[in-house]
């Protein structure tokens, strides 16, 4: 089946805030040709992690093997259970450098950090930095997938509890990776001379 499984989704997207044991990446994508003011679906799905080879490597090998036509445009739209670690965030970059007339979108269910807690930060902003629009994903996201991704058998999708807590937590975190330093360092300066 190309959809997903309903427990796999909701075991792999849920947007705890310690999310021990998902060790797994799920990316959902889909593909798009734009043709002056209209677009057109070419592909979607959703990958896994394979035998040690990151989910996000795996799709822009697929997505390069397509030969795309330079002069056309073209957008994928990404949803993944969590964001790139740092070398996945470089191998975007790069990809998206080879290819300006692809945009990409990704829209991250958590925030992945490793032992190196400055490394995937530093990822997202080059990534971002390269033209990635990334945001973390909120009900409606979860709803999308879960009515074009998941095989749901005509059932509601219904949040857990948490979600939308969880979901403003990240985007406030992902928003304050993706600030300037400099700005960082402002909003430092302005809280020590207001004493907070």
């Amino acid at each position: 089946s190309i959809l997903m499984e309903r427990r796999l989704f909701l075991y792999n997207f849920r947007n705890l805030r310690k999310a021990k044991g998902r060790r797994e990446t799920y990316l959902c994508y889909v593909v798009k040709r734009r043709d002056s003011a209209t677009s057109c679906s070419l592909d979607f799905g959703y990958l896994r992690n394979q035998m040690g080879c990151h989910v996000e490597v795996l799709f822009l090998r697929y997505i390069a093997a397509w030969d795309l036509d330079p002069g056309r445009c073209y957008r994928i739209t990404w949803f993944t259970s969590w964001s790139p670690c740092y070398d996945c965030a470089q191998h975007i970059a790069n990809f998206l450098r080879s290819y300006p007339n692809l945009t990409l979108r990704i829209f991250m269910a958590r925030l992945y950090f490793c032992e190196d807690r400055k490394a995937e930060p530093e990822g997202l902003r080059r990534l971002h930095k390269a033209g990635a629009q990334i945001a973390i994903m909120t009900f409606k996201d979860f709803f999308y997938c879960w009515n074009t991704f998941v095989e749901n058998r005509e059932q509601t999708f219904k949040g857990w509890e948490g979600l939308h807590e969880n979901s403003v937590h990240l985007a406030r975190k992902l928003r304050r990776i993706l600030l300037p330093l400099y700005e960082v360092d402002d909003l430092r300066d302005a809280f020590k001379i207001l004493g907070l």
